[in-house]
């Protein structure tokens, strides 16, 4: 669908900015896919409703494919992870062979959980009775097993999940009809292709208990708009109002959000293209040194900031970067992917979210990652661990990560008020804006086809 076809903000949008780029955009991410989803109202006990939640956790996620690892986190033979949610509790764990395979977390004599942390191992021994598996989930070994001669007849290997890959994100899920991790994702796979992410670490990893349903964390980074009200301080070089938005099957979409041009909101304040440099906190002139810019006569400032990243995220770590457009060392590349990770894309240190219901419908563990790329040549480091951040703990109390956690801290003062008042409606009534907020409505209309059963096979 053209980018004319639906009513989107005045002033230059993405498909302008493509037009003036130093470099041949690739078809695949060139391309608009955007489609009518209607106007309808959505419910806010959704977000509230603990009859709800018990639907979602019985009808959705175990149908869905999960994220539940990087291959950072588990590079050698015996490494193993711990993935939970919504009471199921599994075990991701590297074989000799370089696999992962996947097991529910649980012994098959009295229950108990086998593991309750991540680590490395050579074998599975439940810490209550001893009864033991071999990392590829085949018995082991049983104490007194002359009482348990019966067990002979019977499979008593680790019941086992699909593993899928993808970027060096690990997905697991317990549906035996899900289609294919790739056909889930589609086209994703395809337009990931181009940036390599599996070649990427995770060098950050921030972690919050949010006081808000695990709909209302992800859909806060669902749409740009929010920020001429909740991030007033970037408007000055992001292009907010005309982020594109694009909708693809039932399980992906995206919110391309240029930066490096100013905001809708700010046309006609006379701001000049120093200015966009200024409010990045980028010195400007021919005293500014190496951190600064020098604009040339009639260059922008976002062509000079795509520049800089080029050599500072691909030439001077070793990598070709001739045909790598500015967009993709410049923009914000928000994937959404049902139902609970959002990938950025393109060639600087890409943020991955990851949100889960902490334990109920009225909490969310949000997880924040920076993917890294290490010099051409060099062995991907392991990925560092979790920092899980307190209650009174803001997320800018992390300073490895620069002005961000101050933008996490804006969005967050909001979320739990939302939730509240999601709560107090008196009405029992979301609106949603019909571009903007299209892949919300994207995401809760799949949500319905779950809870609906169309899409609990396919």
């Amino acid at each position: 669908m053209s980018e004319a076809d639906p009513a989107r903000c005045p002033g230059p949008g993405v498909a302008e900015l493509f037009a003036s780029e130093t470099r041949m955009v690739p078809p695949g991410i060139a391309e608009d896919s955007w489609r009518d989803l209607g106007t309808s109202p959505i419910a806010a006990d959704r977000y509230t409703s603990a009859d709800f939640f018990a639907a979602e956790k019985e009808k959705m996620w175990l149908k869905v494919w999960q994220m539940a690892a990087r291959d950072e986190e588990l590079p050698d033979p015996g490494d193993l992870i711990v993935y939970e949610n919504v009471g199921r509790s599994y075990l991701l764990i590297r074989q000799d062979d370089g696999s992962v395979r996947a097991f529910h977390n649980v012994c098959l004599h009295r229950g108990r959980k086998l593991r309750t942390d991540s680590g490395n191992a050579n074998e599975l021994e439940c810490p209550f009775h001893g009864f033991t598996w071999k990392l590829d989930g085949e018995l082991k070994r049983v104490p007194c097993s002359w009482d348990f001669a019966h067990l002979a007849d019977r499979n008593m290997s680790l019941p086992e999940l699909r593993v899928g890959h993808f970027s060096g994100y690990i997905f697991v899920t317990e549906n035996a009809e899900a289609p294919p991790l790739e056909e889930y994702l589609a086209p994703l796979p395809d337009i990931f292709a181009r940036w390599r992410q599996e070649e990427c670490y995770t060098g950050v990893w921030v972690g919050k208990v949010i006081k808000a349903n695990w709909k209302v964390c992800a859909e806060a980074f669902m749409e740009a708009w929010h920020s001429v009200t909740t991030h007033p301080q970037i408007l000055p070089f992001t292009g907010d109002a005309n982020t594109r938005y694009s909708l693809w099957g039932d399980h992906a979409n995206l919110a391309l959000t240029p930066f490096g041009v100013l905001s809708p909101h700010l046309e006609g304040k006379g701001l000049s293209e120093e200015a966009i440099l200024a409010a990045m906190g980028i010195e400007t002139g021919r005293s500014s040194g190496s951190a600064g810019i020098l604009l040339a006569e009639g260059e922008t400032a976002r062509h000079a900031l795509a520049a800089k990243n080029r050599a500072l995220y691909l030439d001077d770590m070793g990598y070709d970067s001739s045909d790598i457009t500015d967009s993709e060392l410049l923009d914000a590349y928000t994937y959404n992917i049902f139902p609970n990770l959002s990938p950025w894309g393109g060639f600087t240190p890409n943020i991955s979210y990851r949100w889960r219901p902490w334990p109920d419908q009225n909490a969310t563990l949000m997880e924040v990652r920076l993917l890294m790329r290490p010099p051409k040549g060099q062995p991907k480091p392991r990925a560092v661990e979790m920092l899980f951040l307190g209650e009174d703990e803001p997320w800018s109390s992390f300073t490895g990560w620069g002005g961000l956690g101050a933008v996490f801290d804006q969005d967050m003062a909001n979320l739990p008020y939302v939730q509240d008042g999601l709560h107090a409606s008196p009405n029992n009534r979301v609106e949603l804006g019909n571009y903007q907020e299209s892949r919300i409505r994207q995401f809760q209309q799949t949500l319905d086809k779950y809870l609906e059963g169309r899409l609990s096979k396919m």
